[in-house]
């Protein structure tokens, strides 16, 4: 019995020190947003786009969804074909506009005239005259013209049936399948009219498949992928290929800081979860410089590093991080000092 209860107490010992230590937990977990440079950045004078195309001519047309799928059912939707279609167009630069702005780094129009004459002299299309950019530029009040100077798109479809096994039924049954794939090509160039200077031509090409299998044709094409919902689709993917080319990506990353110490840590703590990280770390410095113990002294250090770098600032945040690794080694303070010099070394190599 003795043995039995003694045992028990030892659960009781153990059950205690981890409810304790999850009462204790002394670190707040948070997501931050991490910027990464675009690959192909615009210069910084260029804040603002005026964004149109020269890519629409006489071959392109806007059929509804119903009547566009007819084209291809009346093929039994075995069909390869050139697909001009005026919605993707527009939907591609709509969509631009919006990715552009959303990354924080430009502002846009879009004129409700953007659809210009063609300079058809070649496969790819002329660059624009600079009597339009400046005009564009100067009349939309935007630093830059991006056009869509080219723009095609050939859709290929197929359909067929294929044998599979039940084995509930045990038997071989057939299944009716589609396929779709959209290959599309996209030129963009960026004017600058006070330079009358082509600042970049990205040549995009790319292809979408679609595809699917029921056990009746109906049940098929009633779930299937639209061809004009597709082209759409080409469209956002054509946006957001050039969109990533010239305008900075946000990814998200895990950060963890102290919350536990004294008052002051606690207030530093209230004012940081509120977004105030300036006043928080001004509080985290005092807290540093006041410190009686070196515990108390690094979580503040290495609050500050959190901070500086939430602030955009890499080089205050790898000084103070190492400020606080050199008051009290901690395994999360190395391990932040390596993240902090990895996220240097992918700027530096951008």
């Amino acid at each position: 019995m003795k043995k039995k209860f003694s045992k028990t107490g030892n659960y009781l010992t153990v059950l205690i020190f981890l409810i304790l230590g999850y009462s204790c937990v002394s670190t707040q977990s948070l997501l931050i947003e991490i910027p990464e440079p675009a690959p192909k950045n615009l210069p910084a004078n260029i804040q603002s786009l005026t964004i149109v195309t020269q890519a629409v001519d006489n071959n392109y047309s806007d059929l509804s969804s119903d009547s566009l799928q007819n084209i291809f059912y009346e093929k039994n939707f075995r069909y390869d074909t050139v697909v001009y279609d005026f919605q993707m167009a527009d939907t591609t630069m709509k969509a631009l506009g919006e990715l552009l702005f959303e990354s924080g780094r430009y502002d846009y129009v879009i004129p409700e005239n953007r659809f210009l004459p063609p300079q058809r002299s070649s496969f790819f299309g002329l660059p624009l005259p600079w009597d339009t950019i400046k005009n564009l530029a100067q009349t939309f009040e935007t630093d830059a013209v991006l056009s869509l100077d080219h723009l095609k798109t050939r859709v290929v479809t197929d359909y067929g049936s294929e044998s599979y096994f039940d084995p509930f039924q045990d038997g071989f049954f057939s299944a009716a399948t589609a396929q779709m794939q959209i290959m599309y090509e996209a030129l963009f160039r960026v004017y600058d009219p006070a330079q009358e200077k082509v600042l970049m031509r990205e040549f995009l090409r790319d292809t979408l498949y679609w595809e699917d299998t029921d056990v009746s044709t109906r049940n098929l094409f009633t779930k299937f992928t639209p061809v004009k919902q597709a082209l759409t689709e080409a469209g956002i993917s054509i946006a957001l290929d050039f969109s990533e080319k010239i305008s900075m990506i946000w990814f998200t990353e895990q950060r963890n800081f102290f919350i536990k110490g004294n008052t002051e840590m606690k207030q530093a703590t209230q004012l940081a979860n509120s977004g105030d990280w300036q006043t928080a770390i001004a509080l985290w410095k005092e807290i540093s410089e006041n410190a009686g113990s070196k515990t108390l002294r690094s979580k503040a250090q290495y609050n500050i590093a959190v901070g500086n770098e939430i602030l955009g600032d890499l080089n205050a945040a790898v000084s103070w991080a190492l400020k606080s690794y050199n008051t009290m080694y901690r395994p999360i303070t190395y391990e932040y000092l390596q993240i902090l010099e990895r996220r240097k070394s992918e700027l530096k190599n951008k």
